[in-house]
């Protein structure tokens, strides 16, 4: 059988876009492997003690990673080893240790030699929007393809790459929908989505939803109770996660489009 490899920015970026294909690949006898950019260092924290937990919250949402990763079947998980870089024009994303600042060429060989290691049939990224913007959603966009071009030029080649997608007419139809307060919680998340025609994957996830919705609760410290998102009745987070979107970027697509399978037309 093949093998995913799916490289992602932080602790539960790989529960919220990809948590469905990851567990489908596994059921039908495919290698996941995860390579995370960070430890998810920064941003708010939840259900803990904010003074205690904020100096090893890396150490914290490691854990919740390999927590997470057992519900969806990662056989393999690995970290690039920066730091979390916060949000645009913060401390943190100055900061020399954070993924946006470190060299294009540096990260994308430490991305190649797992790359060289697994040889993976399907990768799977962002586009180069990072999906909201977020500096190291951008950079794993531009790290993946770096190292993909690195492996190209040695004669290697996945058969196929894709970026996760959000089609923009249901980003448009999601937000009509959205409560009054779960837009003003999510203002600095300026998600346009994907011009629909470049959407060329659509993969049924609904029989892993509840799994899905499992893995992204062992989370703990990025779970706000109270959000929108944690209180989202099981039939609509169905709707809204049951599907999972991608734009494939390199390689030829394994049947007519839409495809229905990251693996379509791979034996």
């Amino acid at each position: 059988m093949g093998t995913l490899l799916l490289v992602h920015a932080h602790p539960d970026d790989e529960s919220i876009s990809t948590g469905g294909v990851m567990m489908k690949a596994k059921a039908h006898g495919h290698r996941v492997v995860l390579a995370t950019a960070t430890r998810g260092e920064v941003g708010e924290i939840h259900n803990m003690d904010e003074e205690s937990s904020r100096p090893r919250l890396g150490e914290i949402r490691t854990e919740e990673l390999k927590a997470a990763g057992e519900t969806l079947g990662v056989d393999r998980i690995e970290f690039l080893g920066y730091r979390d870089s916060g949000m645009v024009d913060t401390a943190d994303n100055k900061d020399p240790r954070s993924f946006h600042q470190a060299r294009l060429d540096e990260a994308a060989a430490k991305l190649a030699v797992l790359m060289r290691d697994e040889r993976p049939d399907v990768v799977v990224t962002y586009a180069e929007d990072g999906v909201y913007g977020h500096p190291d959603h951008v950079k794993a966009h531009h790290v993946t393809n770096a190292a993909l071009d690195l492996l190209q030029r040695e004669g290697w080649s996945p058969k196929k790459v894709y970026y996760t997608a959000i089609p923009r007419s249901m980003m448009e139809a999601f937000m009509a929908q959205m409560p009054e307060e779960a837009q003003r919680q999510n203002t600095n998340m300026r998600i346009a989505g994907t011009p629909d025609e470049l959407v060329t994957t659509r993969v049924d996830v609904h029989d892993y939803v509840d799994q899905k919705r499992k893995a992204f609760g062992a989370h703990v410290s990025q779970n706000d109770p109270n959000s929108w998102f944690a209180t989202m009745a099981s039939q609509i987070y169905e709707l809204a996660f049951g599907t999972e979107y991608f734009q494939l970027a390199r390689g030829k697509p394994g049947s007519s489009l839409p495809e229905d399978d990251l693996f379509a037309g791979i034996s």
